[in-house]
């Protein structure tokens, strides 16, 4: 056995559970579903003492963990969990393109910082297939390459870096002290703080999506369409994502139908051209999904309308992949700073215009809270390309640099 292997079945929440953790965290396994396979069924019997529980997730030096929480998993993985200190010059929360750059420049410095990291180092970058427009890459690289060199990089210089933990507060203690709290109760405190907590895709809310998450509705063609292979899928969307996501799912799916809510494409021309002139990939514009239906937990069918005609049909795909745009993973600071209408955090210039009287004139990248950044895509007027957010994170650290000076 040389990875590990989920024994489970689509139905399965705490399956779907342990599979969004591996896939976060970039651990690669091999998923079994015990309904379709006799043997994989028995096999999870003989490890339970006869019951057939799911998820068991068997790793390969033979051990097995029954029904784990993230937290086993974890610690199963070897993921660091717990901070070395309790204070530090500067907490980033985040672990994508901006939040490791800005720490790889900060503890180059000497600056004492440590990143929080719910999910895989990289962050979306890291799901991405092949960066193509990235500085320095004329071959391009793939995500989970350019992912892997920033943890090599941030390792180099030193910085410490907590896995598999999520911040739920940020708490102002003083002027030279703010506090995180996570997850799992701990509480950690820095001079301060940068935010750089990225986007996550939308999600099309419609009847039947949520039921389905994880069990034929995906969000990550680099971590689900290998389970596709040889069998139709849906793509839905317009943009860069959708089209190159398309063209990525051809080398597994027997054909991609692209559903596009407008008349055209709104993705590169590069991008568009390769969807509209590759031969597995059907294009249908003014279609929007309407509803999802299935049984068992598993996805069955899409209805889709074509809201020129007002049509409407159902669609028998095997997965359908939806790229609709993001939501910036600002939740946890939303009683704590201002945002913009849709969520994303307000900096410098844009804050000042949004509100009347601040306590303290902000840096360029400065939020609501003195002492407390934001880069990359959680940040209102950022550029949501990874070039931009590497520049943020740059940014960030020297206005981190600067700030120090006065403390």
């Amino acid at each position: 056995m040389s990875s590990i292997r989920v024994y489970g079945a689509l139905w399965c929440p705490d399956c779907r559970r342990s599979k969004a953790f591996l896939n976060e965290h970039q651990i690669a396994y091999e998923w079994i579903d015990i309904e379709e396979d006799a043997d994989a069924r028995r096999y999870v019997e003989t490890l339970n003492d006869g019951k057939r529980i799911i998820p068991t997730i068997v790793f390969p030096d033979g051990s097995y963990l029954v029904e784990p929480s993230n937290a086993e998993l974890a610690q199963k993985l070897g993921l660091k969990t717990q901070a070395s200190r309790q204070f530090y010059d500067l907490i980033v929360i985040g672990g994508g393109p901006a939040g490791l750059t800005a720490a790889l420049y900060t503890a180059r410095e000497g600056i004492r910082t440590l990143v929080i990291e719910k999910g895989s180092l990289g962050g979306q970058a890291a799901t991405t297939q092949e960066i193509e427009n990235m500085p320095g890459f004329p071959d391009g690289i793939s995500g989970q390459a350019f992912a892997e060199r920033l943890a090599r990089q941030v390792d180099r210089f030193g910085v410490e870096v907590l896995r598999a933990q999520e911040v739920r507060t940020i708490l102002q203690e003083s002027e030279r002290h703010r506090s995180v709290k996570t997850s799992d109760g701990s509480l950690y405190g820095a001079h301060l703080i940068l935010i750089a907590t990225g986007a996550r895709y939308r999600r099309l809310d419609v009847p039947g999506e949520r039921d389905f998450i994880g069990a034929g509705i995906h969000f990550c063609a680099t971590c689900d369409g290998p389970f596709y292979r040889g069998k139709p899928v849906v793509v839905v969307g317009g943009g860069n994502s959708a089209a190159e996501e398309s063209v990525f799912l051809t080398q597994f799916a027997s054909e991609v139908t692209l559903l596009v809510r407008g008349e055209a494409l709104t993705a590169s021309k590069v991008a568009a051209d390769k969807v509209l002139g590759h031969p597995k990939i059907r294009t249908y514009f003014h279609h929007e999904v309407r509803a999802f239906h299935g049984k068992s937990g598993k996805l069955e069918a899409v209805d889709v309308e074509d809201t020129q005609t007002g049509e409407r049909k159902t669609l028998t795909p095997a997965a359908v992949f939806v790229f609709i745009g993001q939501q910036p993973n600002s939740e946890f600071v939303r009683e704590t700073l201002v945002l913009d209408a849709r969520g994303f955090i307000l900096t410098g210039h844009d804050l000042e215009h949004a509100v009347a009287h601040l306590p303290h004139r902000p840096e360029p990248l400065e939020t609501s809270m003195p002492g407390v950044f934001a880069a990359g895509d959680v940040r209102a007027g950022s550029i949501k390309q990874i070039a931009a957010a590497v520049g943020e994170g740059a940014a960030a650290a020297l206005f981190v640099r600067n700030a120090l000076k006065t403390m």
